[in-house]
């Protein structure tokens, strides 16, 4: 038996990955979209869910601390990726209700954003812990590009079936479509991940050095740890620049160009499209700094800064009423955000099982909470922003470009903290030199992002 997982083990994994995407990408994307257009409610109310979702994920540490003493990831994947396909259904009633009764159907909606939030992040922190320990050092950033190549095509079939199916638009017919999308991703994610793990001997999974009895403890540990901090704060604000264009993206094109549902969820899948090109992209420019540190050091740098100028560029499209460039300008935008999105994951990877041992599924929902934080304040911050923004300037398309703009400079910075974040992991520092000695011996081998 393999102790390192095989490149069809890797898309197995990756096929998990794309179930959690579709359902996703239904809640937060044509859901809110309904909310503003079709049933005229403010962008805040999406916001607000959108900040729920993500706060609730700010359990990933959790969840992440309970499978490093259990041992098993599988039971994690499956049970969460169970209560995310409910949730998911029960979001889209929600929405349904809403339209007959405003307060029950906004009460409906929080209990199933709620459980959006603590089924994500159930599932893609343990998974993303199994695809970090069981996969080789060379392969690391082929796996994190695979994985998200795959997570992002699955919100782009997502979203190509919901814009599909939802001509001619209908309640009932939203709920149907989410129920089917609901059904097929959880059917996909329990036989892409049934007996995968058993498959493989990772030593890295039987630790000299047991977990952390308590998870105030496991927390206190990766806290002291310098890389773990510094992605952390990189996660944070490059999560905080790319979150608010998630919600906005199809009111922005329903409200400033007058398309109809159909329409934005064919954007939004264009937007999802040109991801997973970039994500290919961002792959292959990992494996080539695998023997070059230079491009290590630009691969994350590059994504933020080329996300960053797709932002000012969809402001310009927006204030110009350029109709005929916004599916060019969406697309390029995606392809951006998807050297970012792969080139970041690839690093979440690497350093998984940088610091005391054990302690990976705790590191990676540390991550997955900075996450989770930056996308529900951006959500909550962006959403509520367009509101006041509309009324102070008098334009949807000012407003919405304002934010873009905003947007744009957060990935600009974000640039700066990308070529901090490959130096500290390549350059250690006395901070660390106790650390590494008490764990050097049992933890699973170092990799740096410039080695893969």
């Amino acid at each position: 038996m393999s102790t390192t997982l095989g490149w069809f083990g890797i898309v197995r994994l990756g096929l998990v990955q794309m179930a959690l995407g579709g359902i996703v990408a239904l809640a937060t994307s044509t859901l809110n979209r309904v909310m503003v257009v079709e049933l005229m409610l403010p962008a805040t109310l999406p916001g607000l869910l959108f900040g729920i979702h993500y706060a609730a994920e700010m359990l990933r540490p959790r969840w992440g601390h309970g499978s490093d003493k259990g041992g098993s990831r599988t039971p994690w994947i499956i049970g969460g990726m169970a209560v995310l396909a409910l949730s998911g259904v029960g979001a889209a009633g929600s929405i349904g209700l809403m339209s007959t009764n405003t307060t029950a159907g906004i009460a409906c909606a929080v209990l199933a954003y709620i459980g959006i939030g603590i089924g994500a992040g159930a599932a893609g922190t343990s998974l993303l812990v199994l695809v970090a320990k069981s996969t080789a050092p060379d392969r690391k950033a082929t796996a994190a590009a695979i994985v998200w190549t795959l997570m992002i095509a699955g919100t782009a079939l997502a979203a190509g079936f919901a814009g599909y199916m939802l001509a001619p638009f209908s309640m009932e017919r939203l709920i149907a479509v989410s129920a089917s999308i609901s059904a097929i991703a959880f059917t996909i994610a329990v036989l892409a991940i049934w007996g995968v793990e058993r498959r493989v001997v990772d030593g890295a999974e039987k630790p000299k050095e047991k977990p952390a009895h308590s998870f105030i403890d496991a927390m206190k540990d990766v806290l002291s740890e310098r890389d773990a901090r510094r992605m952390t704060i990189f996660i944070f604000i490059s999560m905080l620049a790319f979150s608010a264009q998630e919600l906005l993206l199809e009111p922005f094109a329903g409200s400033v160009f007058g398309l109809t549902p159909a329409e934005t969820a064919k954007l939004f899948g264009s937007h999802r499209a040109g991801i997973v090109l970039g994500m290919v992209a961002g792959g292959l420019l990992g494996i080539f700094s695998a023997k070059s540190s230079s491009l290590g050091r630009y691969w994350v740098a590059g994504g933020c800064f080329a996300s960053s100028a797709g932002l000012f560029a969809l402001a310009a499209v927006g204030l110009g009423a350029e109709s005929g460039l916004l599916k060019t300008v969406v697309f390029s935008l995606g392809m951006a955000n998807g050297v970012y999105a792969v080139a970041a994951i690839g690093t979440m990877i690497s350093m998984a099982s940088i610091g005391k041992g054990s302690r990976e599924g705790v590191r990676m929902g540390m991550w997955g909470a900075a996450q989770a934080v930056a996308f529900g304040l951006g959500g909550v911050v962006g959403t509520a922003s367009v509101d006041v923004a509309r009324v102070a300037l008098g334009s949807a398309a000012a407003a919405y470009s304002l934010l873009f703009i905003i947007q744009g400079v957060l990935f600009a910075f974000s640039t700066y903290l990308a070529f901090r974040l490959t130096a500290a992991t390549q350059v250690p520092d006395e901070s660390h030199h106790e650390a590494d000695l008490s764990y050097h011996q049992n933890a699973p081998l170092r990799v740096h992002p410039e080695q893969v």
